[in-house]
């Protein structure tokens, strides 16, 4: 979303103030604070008519957070996923589209914009197909923001969060996006000259089962004959608001505080976290190296995930996040 110095110190008011919301979907998240504040005033001038761009972004920062956006085809999470709607229809996306809380879209904090992206609840087996095309939820322990429809296909309107798996469409996206004239507007948040920049561990989970991988690759693909049909594939189920069911496997909630290469490193924060909760050091195998994850759970609902994430991040892990495995 856009906004002025006079639009941001609105959110720093608010900030300030100790804002504290309510439970329902379209309250419950901080990230809706956020894009309330960020959009007040008076709206933009759009039109069916709004030019579609394509964008990455530079950093910015919400509430103290800065985000890093970053192009990602092969982008594989699991998370928590929570929906928006009235309060921002027909207003601009963060590139230049008009929100429409009628279409299947949603917003990422970090992913290229615009991206096709398959969201499946894991919690119901329903998977649609979307367009990720606005910035969002700016609230730890959320993953992406999906529009109303989104959320009424997949069957998380009326519980407000869901956990999910988004997956990114490599070959679909990168179509997309040649099609698509890069930004350069100036339209992202406006950030410092310098933004601060941390060690991140990039983690993306394996495909399911029966599922082969695509490679990734730097370039852009180029439109053969199997991508269009791919393509036009995606394309008829945002148009047609194809829901498709797969089967539902068990899942629990974790609040992953680090994920390190080294084993002594994992054991040091584990000890440090002790004054939080019990923690567990999970070995996995990232892109064949393998990783130690200090994680905490397994975490009965989302409300007490929150709790937990929200004391992680006080005690100086602020990178911790929400995970469904």
């Amino acid at each position: 979303m856009m906004w002025n110095a006079r639009q941001a110190s609105t959110l720093a008011l608010l900030i300030a103030a100790g804002l504290s919301l309510g439970g329902c979907a379209e309250t419950n998240l901080f990230g809706h604070a956020a894009k309330s504040a960020l959009s007040s005033g008076e709206p933009p001038a759009v039109s069916s008519s709004a030019v579609q761009n394509y964008k990455v972004g530079k950093p910015y920062q919400v509430a103290g957070v800065w985000y890093y956006p970053q192009e990602d085809f092969d982008y594989d999470e699991t998370g928590i996923a929570s929906w928006y709607g009235p309060d921002f229809h027909a207003k601009l996306t963060a590139n230049g589209e008009v929100f429409d809380q009628n279409a299947v879209s949603a917003a990422h904090k970090t992913l290229q914009l615009p991206c096709i992206a398959r969201v499946t609840n894991l919690e119901n087996g329903r998977s649609i197909i979307l367009r990720i095309n606005d910035r969002g939820p700016f609230v730890n322990g959320r993953i992406i923001d999906l529009s109303r429809k989104s959320a009424q296909l997949l069957g998380m309107e009326g519980k407000g969060t869901a956990k999910v798996r988004v997956e990114v469409l490599n070959e679909e996206s990168r179509v997309l996006a040649g099609k698509l004239k890069p930004d350069s507007t100036g339209t992202e948040p406006k950030v410092a000259s310098a933004a601060p920049r941390g060690s991140v561990i990039a983690e993306t989970l394996p495909p399911p089962p029966g599922v082969v991988a695509r490679p990734g690759a730097d370039q852009p693909v180029a439109a053969t004959p199997s991508s269009r049909r791919e393509v036009a594939a995606a394309e008829a189920d945002l148009t047609n608001q194809i829901v498709n069911t797969v089967p539902v496997q068990p899942t629990s909630l974790y609040v992953q505080a680090g994920s390190f290469g080294r084993h002594d490193n994992a054991l040091r924060l584990s000890a440090r976290l002790s004054s939080v909760g019990k923690s567990q050091i999970q070995q996995a195998t990232v892109q064949g190296r393998t990783v130690y994850r200090v994680r905490l759970g397994p975490i009965a609902n989302v409300e007490d995930a929150d709790r937990m994430l929200d004391a992680v991040v006080a005690s100086g892990q602020t990178d911790a996040r929400v995970v469904v495995d």
